[in-house]
C-alpha cells in the first residue's frame, strides 16, 4: 500500500530528527506537545510511527493553560486520542497565564508552557520535546517581524531547534498535518482562538497572506520560510562576531571607547544591544532607538552627559570608557 504524500511528508522530518538522538534513538524517552490541533496532533502520530522504529519511548504532553471553558474536558481528549495513537506515556499540565509587564496572554501563556515543558524534560530524563510548528507558522512570524520592524533578529523566525525543543515540521505545510490527520483517521481540535481576528497572527493567516498569494502569486509562505533560513545563518555570524569584538572591548567595568569605535555598525550595534542587557535593561523595552543614541556617544561624541536606557540605566562615557550604570 502507498503510503500518503502528506502523512510521509510528516514522518519524514521526524524520523530525521529522531535519527540525530544519541545512539540512534534507542532506549531515549521523546516527549511530544500535543494541544489536539492537527499539527501537534500529526506530529505526536508520527512520532509514535518512526520513534517506534528506533526503540524511542514516546510521550505525549498536554499543557491546559485553563484560559477557556472547558479546557480542562479538551485536554482530556487529547490524552485520550495520543493514548489510542500509541504513546508509551500521556502527562497532562495545568498552568496558571499571568501576564507579565509588556507582554501578552499569547505571549505569557506560551512562556508558561515552555517552562512547564522543561520541567518535564527533566523529570522524564528526556533529551528532546517536539513541538508542532510548521511552514505556515514560521511564515507568519516572518511576516509579522518584518511588519513590526525589528530587524533580522526577529526575521530569522522560529529556530528549529533551542535547548531540549525541536520543531521537525518547520518546512511541512498546515495543509498536510490536516490531510494527514484525516487519512489515518485522527480529528482534529479546532482551537477557537485560531479563528479569532482579536488576534493580529489570526489576521495574517486568514487575510494578509491570502491576499499576497493572490497578488504576488504562489510560493510567498515558503519564500518567507527561506528568508528567514538565511538570516538566521547571518545572525549566528554577526553575534559570534560580536561575542568576540565584546571580549576585546571589555575594560575597567565597562567598554573601551577607541577599540569599539573600529568594529563595523552591525556588530558595534550588537555589542552595545548585549551590553545593555548585560547591565538590566528589560529586553521588551530596548529599543534599536536607545542602541543608535548609545552609539552616538562612540561615533558622534560631542561632550553629551549620558543615554537614559530602560532598567532605569545611563550610558555615559568616562576617561574612554563607556559604561552603562544605574543612575
Amino acid at each position: 500500500m502507498t503510503l500518503h504524500p502528506s502523512v510521509a511528508a510528516v514522518r519524514l522530518p521526524v524520523r530525521r530528527t529522531l535519527s540525530r538522538l544519541e545512539g540512534g534513538g534507542g532506549r531515549a524517552t521523546v516527549a511530544v506537545a500535543c494541544s489536539g490541533g492537527a499539527d501537534s496532533l500529526a506530529l505526536a502520530s508520527a512520532t509514535v510511527f518512526e520513534g517506534h522504529k528506533l526503540g524511542v519511548r514516546v510521550v505525549g504532553v498536554t499543557v491546559d493553560h485553563g484560559l477557556q471553558p472547558g479546557s480542562a474536558e479538551q485536554a482530556d481528549r487529547v490524552v485520550a486520542q495520543l493514548a489510542a495513537m500509541g504513546v508509551d506515556e500521556t502527562l497532562t499540565a495545568r498552568v496558571d497565564v499571568e501576564a507579565a509587564s509588556g507582554m501578552g496572554p499569547e505571549a505569557a501563556a506560551r512562556e508558561a508552557r515552555y517552562a512547564v515543558l522543561e520541567q518535564v524534560a527533566a523529570h522524564l530524563q528526556a533529551p528532546l520535546v517536539l513541538l508542532g510548528h510548521t511552514l505556515d507558522d514560521q511564515a507568519e512570524t516572518v511576516l509579522l517581524g518584518l511588519t513590526r520592524g525589528s530587524g533580522g533578529r526577529s526575521l530569522q523566525g522560529m529556530r528549529p531547534s533551542f535547548g531540549v525543543f525541536a520543531r521537525p515540521l518547520l518546512g511541512v505545510r498546515r495543509a498536510d498535518t490536516v490531510t494527514a490527520c484525516l487519512v489515518e483517521g485522527l480529528e482534529p481540535w479546532d482551537d477557537p482562538h485560531n479563528s479569532d481576528p482579536g488576534y493580529t497572527r489570526v489576521r495574517v493567516r486568514d487575510r494578509v497572506l491570502p491576499v499576497l498569494e493572490a497578488e504576488l502569486g504562489p510560493g510567498i509562505a515558503e519564500a518567507l520560510a527561506r528568508t528567514a533560513d538565511q538570516l538566521r545563518e547571518d545572525t549566528a555570524l554577526l553575534d559570534d562576531l560580536a561575542g568576540q569584538a565584546l571580549a576585546r572591548a571589555r575594560r575597567d567595568g565597562g567598554l573601551d571607547v577607541e577599540t569599539l569605535r573600529l568594529e563595523p555598525p552591525s556588530v558595534r550595534h550588537r555589542v552595545l544591544h548585549r551590553a545593555a542587557l548585560d547591565a538590566g535593561s528589560p529586553p521588551s523595552e530596548l529599543t534599536r532607538d536607545h542602541v543608535l543614541a548609545v552609539d552616538e556617544l562612540l561615533v558622534g561624541w560631542r561632550g553629551q552627559k549620558w543615554i537614559d536606557l530602560p532598567g532605569p540605566l545611563r550610558a555615559l562615557r568616562r576617561g574612554g570608557v563607556l559604561l552603562i550604570e544605574a543612575p
